[in-house]
């Protein structure tokens, strides 16, 4: 394969991102690179976004401010305080039945933090990143490369990381103004459509490929796509036959978001051929919470676990995928 388009895709998940951001220490470890130097395009939903966000984010030095092991430990860090609550708020939501179930104070605070005033066109790398529009009804794509080429379209990082993470019943949608006479955008996680956001970078590499390469011929494409953790809570049938609006009104969202992520998976094994231009690294949750929000001391032990053993049972993917990326 010569010099291939490199993509990674990082899943959404709430805090089991921890997972790809662990398994990312160890492709910067192998590569002696930063993500950013790695890969030509780096796509992410929620939780994933917000990694592609922050690994191509530069520094005052122009390098990458954070590396794969800055944001595990910001998970570990800033995660209890993301998914906290006051006893108001969980009166007051009545659970997260009639509100949503976390304020946005702690992810605004982190992400003032972490992203500062830089702008999508300031990516080290291109980045996509995905959200929905709720009031035009379609889906809304964060482009460093569409940023560059339009002043329009170049948004805070720190609105793209919010607004891909705002997922339904978690936290309230995101108002993002656009300026120049346009509408505001409201926008939730775009992991309503694209929770695994592989298929949508394959897309963007396609087109960027067009204008380089002959017609018809398809894009050489290296892809790298990780997962948060595979669900395995069972849903049993016996209880699920009875359930209404209420009683799945909680599962059906980790339904939509494990469901649209193996499809994706399963349409890109079958067009890229597995291990050959597309690798896929996902871990089963036999021991760590499969819950987005689950930021206890414990759980976040348990998640790193789980990476910790994704990565020693794939160290031979790992280490081919990674000689590929050169």
């Amino acid at each position: 394969m010569s010099n291939p388009l490199k993509i990674l895709s990082i899943d959404g998940g709430g805090i089991r991102g921890i997972i790809p951001a662990t398994v990312l220490v160890e492709v910067e470890r192998l590569t002696g690179r930063p993500v950013a130097e790695t890969f030509d395009i780096v796509a992410g939903t929620s939780t994933g976004g917000i990694l592609a966000l922050a690994l191509t984010l530069p520094s005052e030095s122009s390098r990458p401010a954070w590396s794969a092991r800055d944001l595990v430990s910001l998970y570990e860090r800033e995660g209890p305080s993301i998914f906290s609550r006051s006893l108001h708020h969980k009166i007051h939501s009545a659970g997260g039945l009639l509100d949503e179930r976390y304020p946005s104070d702690g992810l605004e605070g982190a992400f003032d933090e972490y992203f500062g005033d830089a702008r999508l066109r300031d990516a080290l790398c291109d980045v996509l990143v995905t959200a929905y529009e709720i009031e035009q009804r379609t889906t809304f794509f964060f482009k460093s490369a569409s940023a560059r080429a339009d002043e329009r379209d170049d948004y805070a990082m720190r609105d793209a990381a919010l607004a891909t993470s705002a997922a339904p019943t978690y936290f309230q949608p995101v108002k993002v103004e656009r300026g120049s006479g346009r509408p505001y955008l409201a926008l939730v996680d775009g992991g309503v459509f694209a929770n695994n956001p592989a298929m949508c970078a394959y897309a963007e590499a396609l087109k960027r490929d067009a204008g380089t390469r002959a017609r018809g011929a398809g894009a050489e494409v290296l892809l790298v796509s990780l997962g948060t953790g595979e669900l395995t809570r069972r849903l049993a049938w016996e209880r699920a036959k009875d359930w209404g609006l209420l009683e799945w009104a909680k599962p059906i969202l980790d339904v939509v978001f494990d469901g649209v992520g193996d499809a994706t998976d399963y349409h890109l094994g079958q067009l890229l051929g597995r291990d050959e231009s597309y690798y896929r690294f996902q871990t089963e949750l036999d021991a760590a919470s499969d819950d987005m929000d689950d930021a206890s001391e414990g759980n976040l032990q348990r998640l790193k676990q789980e990476a910790e053993g994704l990565v020693r049972d794939n160290r031979e993917r790992l280490e081919e995928a990674c000689g590929k990326l050169g």
